[in-house]
């Protein structure tokens, strides 16, 4: 996780929205999420949600965050003009945050904003008859077998694709992807209650306009946990260093994972090439990103790959595992090479090797990367409540 810190300047258009929320009678929002961004554990849900609530918060509204307790954090806390309210264990901040927004007299909200991670908090049930909307960053499909023991991991997959819908269906939902507007309606959610909102970069990631590093560099970043399957990245390096001598990798992160793979590495005798970093400063990774060939992910689910568009960024293309996640913040063929696990070392070992290629892939990547802020992705889930607020409004009449 890095967390980039800057002075949110409110673009013009999320004030026209804020302003017009307002006009509404909607000033106070609340916000349910697992965890929130000084949380150890912390992710690309957890950035998003910052970014996001922090430019509202800019532009005039008052944000509340429900999040779960971590150690070392304190109960209450503000960052960048929001309110992040902790309590409860990682399962029992979901009946503590249901119950103090349906019995808390003293600070009701006039919207809600559900962030759904995995295990939904069921505030269409509860939450009917005022304004929300609900944020799901990916269906997490396969990744409840990494999560979870088997018979747990099938009473989460049946709560995902089954009971849980029906219950939503109704509910204005926003997603970060077309991938996963495409997951969610095959799970039965009608068209219209879905948006795909592209997330953001910070003007923070980009070029240096320096060389890259004159050894071949491949860095890999994300939490050391089972999904992100960082094991398939040592193997696909181990692969690609047969026909890329001087091939040098850097893993970037920290997680219960980092011993079994280090041993892994250690066992290889890889030790010299690949490197475990640990976790980096903004200043730190972006240096990495802009020294590197190329950017790598192997994870078996994400609901956006927030990596592979910072490294895009900084100017360095992607080679990634063929999923959902990794469809939306690459263009496959064209900002980078989206392949199955078993070709990912041989997909590397070519763009590697082959300069104008590398180099076309690059400035795509670049290119794109240079369309995506946080200023829209906020402006426009701002829209999709405002909708609703509407909506609900027209109903009542």
């Amino acid at each position: 996780m890095v967390v980039v810190t800057s002075l949110v300047v409110v673009h013009p258009e999320l004030a026209d929205v804020v302003e017009e929320l307002m006009s509404t009678g909607v000033r106070n929002i609340h916000a349910l999420a697992w965890r929130d961004l000084d949380d150890p554990d912390a992710g690309g849900s957890e950035r998003h949600a910052d970014e996001v609530f922090g430019r509202w918060a800019a532009a005039g509204l008052d944000i509340r965050l429900r999040t779960s307790a971590a150690r070392g954090l304190p109960r209450e806390d503000r960052r960048r003009g929001y309110r992040v309210v902790r309590r409860g264990g990682r399962l029992g901040v979901f009946p503590r945050a249901v119950v103090g927004e349906v019995f808390d007299r003293h600070e009701r909200a006039d919207a809600i904003v559900e962030i759904w991670n995995g295990v939904p908090w069921g505030s269409p049930l509860w939450w009917r008859r005022r304004p929300g909307i609900v944020i799901l960053h990916h269906v997490h499909g396969p990744m409840w077998d990494q999560i979870l023991p088997g018979p747990l991991a099938a009473v989460g997959r049946r709560l995902e694709a089954q009971w849980a819908p029906p219950f939503y269906r109704r509910a204005a939902m926003v997603t970060p992807s077309q991938a996963t507007r495409d997951e969610l309606l095959g799970l039965g959610w009608p068209p219209e209650q879905v948006t795909a909102i592209d997330n953001g970069i910070e003007e923070f990631w980009a070029p240096s306009g320096d060389a890259p590093d004159p050894r071949p560099t491949v860095v890999a970043v994300g939490r050391l946990a089972p999904v992100k399957r960082f094991e398939l990245v040592i193997a696909a390096a181990l692969e690609a260093r047969v026909r890329v001598p001087g091939l040098q990798v850097f893993l970037v992160g920290e997680g219960p994972e980092r011993p079994r793979l280090q041993a892994m590495v250690e066992a290889a005798g890889a030790s010299t090439w690949l490197q475990f970093t640990g976790r980096l400063d903004a200043d730190a990774l972006r240096s990495l990103y802009r020294r590197a060939w190329v950017v790598t992910s192997a994870s078996l689910a994400e609901g956006w790959g927030l990596s592979l568009t910072e490294a895009a960024a900084c100017g360095t293309p992607a080679v990634a595992t063929d999923i959902s996640g990794h469809r939306c913040s690459v263009v496959a063929g064209e900002t980078g090479i989206l392949v199955p696990p078993e070709r990912l070392g041989a997909a590397l070992a070519d763009v590697l090797t082959c300069d104008d290629e590398r180099r076309r892939l690059a400035g795509a990547a670049l290119a794109r990367a240079r369309t995506l802020t946080w200023d829209a992705t906020a402006t426009g889930i701002a829209r999709v409540l405002l909708a609703e607020v509407r909506t609900r409004a027209g109903a009542r009449c």
